[in-house]
C-alpha cells in the first residue's frame, strides 16, 4: 500500500495548488504523510455526516472539493462543527485533503466534469488561463450541443443528468429559444457574467445565480438573448468527484497500489425541500423536486 505522501503527490500532478486562486485553501489538511492509504472517499464537502461516511467505509483518505477551513481559525475545539470533523478524522487515522479552484481552472477540471454529465462538447475554456500557451486550462468552459435543443429540453437534460436536489434547474429566458452554443461553470458562476456576454453562446448553466445579477444580466440584453439555468451548487460540482475517482484510479493501476476508490453518493446540498406552486398544500413540502426525481446521485 502506498503512503499518504505518496497519494498526495498525484494529487498534486492533477491539482497542482499553484493553480489555486491566491485566497483559497488548498492542500492537505489533516493526516501524517507516513500513514498507509489503501481507501479513498471522494465528495464535494468535508462536513461531519461525510466524515461519518468515511468512518463508515473505512476510508483511509477523504478528497473533497470544498475546503474545511476557508478563512482559517483559531481552534479545532470539538464543541465546533469543523472541530468536531477534525477530531473524527484523526482518531480515526483518516487524512482530509481538498483540491478547490486549483481543480476548477486544470485540464480537465470541475466544469469539464459538468459538461461530460451534460454529453456536451467542450470547446475552450471561458476564461482562459492566461499562463497556459495551448489554451486548455482556466475557468468554465464553453461548449456545443451535439443537436440544438429548446432551453426547456436542455433544462430537462440537466434535470435528468445531474444528482437531484430539492433547487432543481431554474431557468430565465424563453423556454422554446434554440440553444446550439452554451457556456457552463461549476460552482456559484454570476462573477462570469462578462465573460459570457462575450462568449457569444446561446445559453449559461451555473449555480447560485443571485437575484439582481440575473435580473440586470437578462435586463440587459438588447439582441440575440441567451438563457440562464441554475442548478444547485452542490450538484454542479459533483461530477468532478467521479472524474477524480476515474482519475485516481488510474494513477492506482498505473503504480500497482490497489487502491479502492469510492465516490460519496450522500447529499450535502443544504436545501432540503421545495414547494413549486400547485404541487403542495400551505404549510408542506416535498423533498424531491418537481419533475419528482429521487433525490440524489445517479446510480
Amino acid at each position: 500500500m502506498p503512503r499518504l505522501s505518496e497519494v498526495i503527490a498525484a494529487l498534486e500532478t492533477l491539482w497542482p495548488a499553484e493553480r489555486a486562486e491566491s485566497w483559497d485553501a488548498v492542500g492537505t489538511v489533516v493526516g501524517d504523510p507516513d500513514q498507509e492509504v489503501a481507501r479513498v472517499l471522494f465528495a464535494v464537502d468535508p462536513v461531519q455526516e461525510i466524515v461519518d461516511e468515511a468512518v463508515k467505509l473505512g476510508a483511509d483518505l477523504l478528497v473533497t472539493h470544498h475546503p474545511l477551513y476557508l478563512r482559517g481559525t483559531t481552534t479545532v475545539s470539538a464543541s465546533t462543527f469543523k472541530g468536531r470533523v477534525v477530531h473524527t478524522l484523526i482518531k480515526n487515522d483518516i487524512a482530509l485533503h481538498v483540491a478547490h479552484t486549483n481543480a476548477d481552472r486544470v485540464d480537465p477540471g470541475v466544469s469539464d466534469a459538468l459538461a461530460g454529465a451534460l454529453d456536451l462538447r467542450v470547446l475552450r475554456p471561458l476564461v482562459p488561463d492566461a499562463t497556459d500557451p495551448e489554451g486548455r486550462r482556466g475557468l468554465g468552459r464553453v461548449c456545443e450541443l451535439d443537436h440544438p435543443l429548446t432551453v426547456r429540453a436542455l433544462a430537462a437534460r440537466a434535470a435528468e443528468r445531474l444528482p437531484a436536489t430539492a433547487q432543481g434547474i431554474r431557468v430565465a429566458g424563453d423556454p422554446e429559444a434554440l440553444v446550439r452554443t452554451i457556456a457552463v461553470s461549476g460552482g456559484s458562476g454570476d462573477s462570469l457574467f462578462d465573460e459570457v456576454r462575450a462568449a457569444g453562446v446561446d445559453a449559461f448553466l451555473t449555480a447560485d445565480l443571485r437575484h439582481h445579477p440575473a435580473s440586470e444580466f437578462m435586463a440587459a440584453q438588447t439582441h440575440s438573448p441567451l438563457a440562464l439555468l441554475d442548478a444547485a451548487h452542490w450538484a454542479t460540482e459533483w461530477p468532478w468527484c467521479e472524474l477524480g475517482a476515474a482519475q485516481l484510479d488510474e494513477i492506482s493501476d498505473r503504480h500497482g497500489w490497489d487502491l479502492r476508490v469510492h465516490v460519496s453518493k450522500t447529499v450535502t446540498d443544504p436545501w432540503t425541500a421545495h414547494a413549486a406552486p400547485g404541487t403542495a398544500h400551505p404549510g408542506s413540502a416535498s423533498r424531491a423536486p418537481s419533475d419528482s426525481h429521487t433525490p440524489g446521485a445517479p446510480n
